[in-house]
């Protein structure tokens, strides 16, 4: 009989079990981990659920174009981030500050730099880690502390679902309840289907089931292309060596330089800045000027769905997504306010030292008057390809 271990959360014992019994209790972990996605009643206000911000229908990404969304026991504390989408978070390594290529890690030439985690800022690296986040967060579910998540999840009938996973004497243990909602929600959310089905046409196209329109395959062949849009140099399109799907990110963090959005509340203050690795919502990194400014690179799956893009939500289509990138640099007067001395002020979200880390990479390497790396007509051809990344898609019969 082959015998896995599984721990619950820290502090508990490893527990034994064959792997029926192991697949028994991760499936009871995962109802229980969707029940809890979508429970309003684990808030103080009854009103926000997991699934409030992460909306199943929109790859489980907001549903509205709000640059932030609402929270806290009144539903009325803004946040500071867009809201990232929860879909293909399943293989993202852990943050590492040195991400190498190569088996050869004493190769530096290799090194990739930070990478990894979840969240915007690779801050935390487990989904059980993660869950805490929004649980106890002053303007998302707004919850006091552990035992006040503890009391809501109990009091909502789910003790009994706990009491199948942990036994009924533990499952009253307000920490034990506690840590078995978090695991409960990782779990659900490395449900293949749900998360990580592979279903857009892309992956029709890669299985040879469905062929590209020319306007897609165009906009691929741009998407690659180093001269061009040179977006696969991050989100990276080619099939893993081991024959896996694309992921279409390298997890690495980048500062972008996207202009500072006047529609989230937090930036009505000229001193604040939202810094991504080095602060303020990470704290490990205060300090690190050269981190300052760097956010991790989202997977473009499902990127059609989405109403608000970037870290803070600046741009509100895909097609201005992709203008912003060949245009930055080119036209950077139509992305960044002026000076009072009439110069524009780019990179205007950031001050002014960070200013020094943000990326030249092709097409970021022109300068202000050139051609952008892409025609209007060529910005289409991408977006037609990047529609082509949502799940879902059905192959003619």
């Amino acid at each position: 009989m082959v015998l896995l271990a599984l721990t619950i959360g820290p502090g508990q014992a490893r527990q034994e079990m064959s792997r029926a019994e192991a697949r028994r209790l991760a499936e009871r972990l995962s109802a229980l981990g969707q029940a809890l996605f979508f429970d309003p009643s684990l808030s103080p206000s009854g009103k926000l659920a997991c699934s409030s911000c992460h909306d199943p229908a929109h790859g489980f990404g907001p549903a509205n174009a709000m640059p932030v969304q609402l929270g806290g026991g009144d539903l009325r504390q803004p946040g500071v981030r867009a809201v990232p989408s929860l879909k293909y978070l399943q293989v993202v390594p852990s943050f590492t500050e040195h991400f190498h290529d190569s088996e050869d890690e004493a190769d530096e030439s290799v090194d990739n730099g930070p990478t990894g985690g979840l969240t915007w800022d690779g801050r935390v690296d487990r989904g059980a880690d993660q869950a805490r986040i929004p649980l106890l967060s002053d303007f998302e579910m707004g919850n006091r502390d552990e035992a006040d998540v503890a009391r809501r999840v109990l009091a909502a009938g789910h003790g009994k679902a706990i009491a199948a996973i942990v036994g009924p004497r533990k499952a009253a243990n307000p920490a034990t309840a506690y840590k078995t909602a978090l695991k409960a929600l990782e779990v659900y959310q490395q449900d293949y289907p749900t998360f990580y089905p592979y279903s857009s046409k892309y992956d029709a196209v890669l299985a040879g089931k469905a062929e590209l329109t020319p306007a897609e395959a165009r906009g691929l062949d741009l998407f690659n292309a180093a001269n061009k849009g040179n977006c696969a140099s991050c989100h990276i399109s080619r099939r893993g060596n081991d024959g896996t799907p694309p992921q279409f990110t390298d997890y690495g963090l980048i500062a972008l330089g996207v202009p500072r959005n006047p529609d989230i509340p937090a930036n009505k203050d000229p001193a604040y800045f939202d810094l991504g690795l080095c602060g303020p919502l990470r704290t490990d990194f205060l300090k690190r000027e050269d981190y300052c400014g760097l956010f991790r690179t989202p997977t473009l799956r499902n990127v059609a769905l989405r109403q608000t893009f970037f870290h803070n939500g600046a741009v509100h289509s895909l097609r201005d997504v992709v203008r912003f990138y060949v245009e930055r640099e080119t036209r950077p007067e139509r992305w960044y306010p002026r000076k009072v001395d009439g110069s524009i002020d780019k990179y205007d979200d950031l001050p002014d030292r960070p200013k020094a880390n943000v990326c030249l990479d092709p097409p970021f390497d022109r300068k202000a008057g050139d051609e952008p790396a892409l025609t209007s007509a060529e910005i289409d051809d991408v977006v037609a390809f990047l529609g082509t990344l949502t799940d879902g898609y059905q192959p003619a019969k």
